[in-house]
């Protein structure tokens, strides 16, 4: 559903509050990437072992992603396409043919996250079994995937309304179990030093820039872009900026509750083992009271749900964009879910699942930030809205950390 363009060229306070309302929303559901069931597992265990000293590669982590979710939306407000359409025009052929492989891997490794994250919640919240927790996981997530039948609007806000209610369990599980000020400053030192510290700190890294999130949030903009002149684009870049600043930093703020909670509740000095999803819940339970218990359950119920429909858009967003072929979203969603529902009904760890997951998103990361970049830096593509200089050597400093961090972190797992 798109808004009439003459709407947005009225004069006065009502255009202006009409603009945000209609503009609101896709940095949201790009977030939910930034709070999926990885960022659980990854924040929580490093907060248990090594205590407040991660919170500034959490920090770190989400200001990184305010400029990359920016060029992302800005790509898809200037071209009218997506990052997928964009990259294939530009390079077809082999190349093209490489980015979607890797990106269906890359989407299959977040779909299994997302869904077994979904599992834990209802499996913590109800004690449902895995097998049976997995199949009411496929059918509400076909059910919100359902509503982008009814236009863009309805989906985002669906979205919204689960970051939402992660943002408000996290926000009472805070005032409950108020986290150490002095730890929490401490840890804004950057500090690698000691056992599985530098592990940690990229895995926590690799959860949080997400591959899909890059690649949708371009196709989000699609619909607001057409029709539009240069100075309405302008316009609604501005407000996309507001959008992915409110975004980024909720997330940014869960993700730190999600650390420091687990320092303040699970920390016992060095040598602290990580931990898991399940005992997370049962730690809470019993240092907290169950209240606090039921608000994580079903954070994570909600996040995985929420981040399962927003991996599967993103999924056919690639399809269509790479390979110019688009199948039914529900038999898409059944293909990438299978290799879930399998690990589910096998008994295998849940939680160490949901960790090596995130070590298979790391091989994404390089391809989607350096795909970006590149595109959003060409003046033909771009026009007046070209990366400046500084942007593009800001940004080539981050890709190149990122991508060694998470390729260090690869050679720790398998060498």
């Amino acid at each position: 559903m798109a808004y009439p363009v003459s709407l947005l060229r009225q004069p006065g306070t009502p255009s202006v509050r009409l603009r945000a309302a209609t503009t609101l929303g896709p940095a949201f559901v790009a977030a939910i990437a930034y709070v999926d069931p990885g960022n659980f597992a990854t924040n929580f265990a490093g907060g248990a072992s090594t205590g407040y000293r991660l919170v500034w590669v959490v920090v770190l982590a989400n200001l990184v992603a305010m400029p990359i979710q920016f060029m992302s939306a800005k790509l898809g407000v200037v071209t009218g396409r997506s990052l997928p359409h964009v990259f294939r025009d530009t390079f077809p052929g082999p190349r093209s043919w490489v980015m979607w492989g890797q990106a269906e891997i890359v989407a299959m490794a977040t779909d299994l996250a997302e869904f077994v994250g979904a599992a834990i919640g209802l499996n913590l919240l109800f004690g449902i079994p895995m097998p049976l927790a997995a199949a009411i996981t496929a059918v509400v997530a076909f059910a919100v995937l359902g509503l982008q039948r009814r236009g863009y609007r309805p989906f985002e806000l669906a979205i919204g309304a689960m970051l939402a209610l992660i943002c408000a369990g996290f926000l009472y599980l805070v005032l409950r179990v108020p986290p150490s000020a002095s730890g929490s400053l401490s840890g804004l030192l950057p500090s690698i030093g000691g056992d599985n510290v530098l592990l940690l700190a990229v895995g926590i890294i690799g959860a949080t820039v997400m591959p899909h999130a890059i690649y949708l949030h371009s196709g989000l903009m699609c619909g607001r872009a057409a029709g539009r002149t240069a100075d309405e684009k302008r316009q609604l870049l501005r407000l996309e900026r507001v959008d992915i600043g409110i975004a980024m930093t909720l997330a940014g703020l869960v993700n730190l509750s999600m650390l420091a909670l687990a320092a303040k509740l699970f920390h016992h000095g060095p040598g602290s083992p990580a931990i898991t999803l399940d005992g997370v819940h049962v730690g809470l339970d019993r240092l907290v009271g169950g209240g606090a218990a039921l608000a994580f359950a079903a954070a994570l119920l909600a996040s995985g749900i929420a981040s399962s429909s927003v991996g599967t858009a993103a999924g056919q967003m690639v399809m269509d964009g790479f390979l110019r072929i688009r199948i039914p979203l529900t038999v898409r969603r059944m293909v990438t879910m299978a290799p879930a529902v399998v690990l589910l009904c096998s008994g295998v760890d849940p939680t160490q699942a949901l960790v090596l997951s995130q070590v298979v998103l790391s091989f994404g990361i390089p391809f989607a930030l350096i795909g970006l970049l590149v595109l959003t830096s060409r003046r033909s593509i771009m026009g007046e809205h070209v990366n400046s200089r500084t942007t593009v050597a800001c940004m080539s400093v981050v890709v190149t950390v990122l991508s060694g961090l998470n390729i260090l972190l690869l050679g720790q797992q398998f060498l």
